[in-house]
């Protein structure tokens, strides 16, 4: 790999969800069970249980059938039942490959998790997370977002939901299937609204409240959050949102998945007046053939001439078709429907560990400002000198992987983020508040002697508060990401009371933490979550100054 780039970048996203259904992340897990809990919903009684304090119900179904004929539309209806259904094992995650300690894959993938301290009359906030893994992977039920803690230590309801991902997600049909098929390229995305209806009809069986609801998600979760502040079918359904490392600035046009689609069929050796022979396909075989096809990004960057020249059809993410998606989420402005629902938004200090990590990536670590400037090259061309030099400039006692690691970050990540924010304040609706966070882990990369700091994913459990020490007393085990030592525990009680308080008003608070800024344009606030929280203005000046001068902002 010569260069870090989005595509690089977007074409790893599938690993967050991976990483973390495979990897312990060093949270508590709830003892057994000690009683079974019983509440109704619109379509019949379902039974959960009762662990630590809270009422956890897995695998509730929220959608009909999406397999067969239904593959590539709307759910068929959800049939109510009789009797109590069981609702203590996580539902079937969307086809991918399979997930550990979950059930396998399944085109019929509409479930959702919910964990809620008491089945009462009280109205808590509620957050309805979506999982990262691109548009490609992940599931509601992994480990690291639990949301156990949350609903116990901040008396909040949380919803996670599965739902049709990749080639079944967001394969765009509309130009050659009809009527039924309309929406077919954003399917994955409506899935998602659905469950937020579902929370708006069954949440106050829960103890939620169906007025006060957050939406938010990590790395593709992020992504697919700033496409839920964009879709009027979302728009009924939530308060508030908050994107974190995945922001969803652009997403694919209607003539670039024509063209995956076309791209498709030819592989198949299937003629678009066949298309429906698509419904016959296992969805295995679809799963690999997905694998085969070019990888593009689902978030297009900021002026991106590349499109006009060739429009990189191959992968598969919302499609902005002028009526599911109206516009890009973030681009030329902020969505007109959310103008008055406040927005977090914000990305990680060290976002390209992880994917070194992932990579095994050891030789970015042992260079020097020469290989530096040969590996930024084929990236930046003619302007990669003044970029590095703005850097160490800003920088100075920073070493060569240093740079790599700060410019690969906030190009993945950070320039999405303060677009989406700056976007948001010329609005002149709801607040924005503007993030980063930067508890160091001291976990070192594999092969290297550098540490991996606050890496790509790590603020999962952080958020989550899954940083904290075991219930029982024991010695803490060792976080994935995190690390040993016991100060991620504060980092981490602070990033879930900021994100709670933020889901109970509309504004991020915490004790020990000093009052949060709204974004705006003059001072350019931005909170710094770690051990101890700080308010920096204008952070990233002078290399956002670069950026800006090469039109990445």
């Amino acid at each position: 790999m010569n260069t870090i780039d989005r595509r690089l970048f977007l074409s790893q996203l599938s690993l967050a969800g991976a990483v973390a259904a495979t990897a312990g992340f060093g949270f508590t897990t709830a003892r057994k069970a000690d009683e079974f809990i019983e509440t109704e919903i619109n379509t019949g009684k379902i039974r959960g249980v009762r662990s630590d304090g809270v009422n956890v119900f897995k695998g509730v179904p929220y959608g009909g059938k999406i397999s067969g004929d239904r593959r590539f539309r709307r759910p068929a209806p959800l049939q109510p039942w009789t009797g109590v259904r069981d609702a203590t094992q996580f539902g079937a995650p969307a086809i991918q490959a399979p997930r550990r300690n979950e059930p396998a894959p399944s085109e019929d993938c509409l479930f959702l998790n919910v964990w809620t301290p008491a089945n009462d009359n009280k109205k808590r906030p509620v957050m309805f997370y979506s999982h990262g893994g691109g548009f490609v992977g992940g599931s509601g039920a992994s480990q690291a977002q639990d949301g156990s803690n949350l609903a116990r230590n901040f008396d909040v309801v949380v919803v996670q939901t599965n739902h049709r991902l990749g080639l079944l997600g967001f394969l765009y049909l509309d130009e050659i299937a009809g009527a039924d098929y309309a929406g077919s390229g954003n399917m994955g995305m409506l899935d998602i609204a659905d469950g937020l209806k579902w929370v708006n009809q069954n949440i106050a069986q829960f103890g939620g409240d169906p007025n006060n609801v957050m939406i938010f998600g990590e790395s593709g979760g992020g992504a697919k959050t700033s496409c839920l502040y964009t879709m009027p079918a979302a728009a009924p359904y939530f308060n508030k949102a908050s994107i974190e490392s995945g922001p969803g600035v652009r997403m694919t046009t209607k003539e670039t998945a024509a063209e995956t689609t076309a791209m498709l069929l030819k592989e198949l050796n299937i003629a678009p007046k066949d298309w429906k022979k698509l419904l016959d396909i296992p969805a295995a075989d679809l799963l690999a053939m997905q694998a085969k096809l070019p990888f593009v990004p689902p978030f297009i960057e900021k002026n991106n001439s590349r499109e006009a020249k060739q429009r990189n059809a191959g992968g598969f993410g919302p499609v902005v078709d002028g009526v599911v998606l109206p516009q890009h989420p973030f681009d030329p402005v902020a969505p007109e429907i959310s103008k008055d629902k406040p927005l977090l938004v914000g990305w990680n200090e060290d976002e390209y560990t992880f994917f070194a990590w992932e990579r095994k990536d050891t030789e970015s670590f042992k260079m020097d400002f020469e290989g530096l400037k040969k590996k930024l090259e084929p990236r930046y061309g003619e302007n990669t000198d003044k970029l590095i030099e703005a850097y160490r400039k800003a920088n100075p006692n920073a070493s060569a992987p240093d740079v790599f690691v700060a410019i690969s970050s906030i190009s993945m990540m950070g320039l999405g983020s303060v677009t989406i924010a700056e976007r948001k304040v010329k609005q002149g609706g709801a607040p924005v508040y503007l993030y980063n966070f930067g508890y160091k882990s001291e976990k070192k990369i594999p092969g290297t002697d550098y540490a991996m700091g606050t890496p790509h994913a790590m603020d999962i459990s952080f958020k989550f508060n899954n940083e904290i020490p075991p219930r029982d007393g024991s010695a803490p085990k060792e976080s994935f990401f995190g690390g040993n030592n016991p100060d991620r525990f504060v980092a981490s009680h602070h990033f879930a009371e900021l994100w709670t308080t933020f889901a109970k008003t509309g504004k991020p608070a915490a004790k020990d933490v000093p009052e949060w800024p709204a974004y705006n344009l003059k001072d350019r606030p931005t909170m710094r979550i770690d051990t101890k929280c700080e308010v920096i203005n204008n952070r990233f000046a002078q290399e956002l100054a670069m950026w800006r001068s090469l039109g990445k902002v």
